[in-house]
């Protein structure tokens, strides 16, 4: 199965990237991610079921850490097939 998952990470700052939000875009640049669309109001990336669950996980654990306060995220399947 593949999924898609769509993020931001709260609070925002206009003037410069936040440290939970940098850290959320390391997590997913560095997953085995198939695509990866990182921009300054949401990000996107899709893969297999278990690199996209992989790298959800570490990037709400690191960006909690880093100080987010709020996250949201959308999960989409996206196709059927080999991971």
């Amino acid at each position: 199965m593949r999924l898609r998952v769509e993020f931001t990470t709260e609070p925002f700052d206009l003037d410069e990237a936040p440290a939970h939000a940098l850290v959320a875009r390391e997590v997913v640049e560095a997953a085995e991610l198939d695509a990866v669309d990182v921009g300054p109001f949401g990000n996107t990336a899709e893969g297999g079921a278990d690199a996209v669950l992989t790298a959800v996980d570490a990037l709400l654990r690191k960006s909690l850490e880093a100080g987010a306060t709020r996250i949201s995220l959308q999960l989409n399947v996206v196709g059927e097939g080999k991971e």
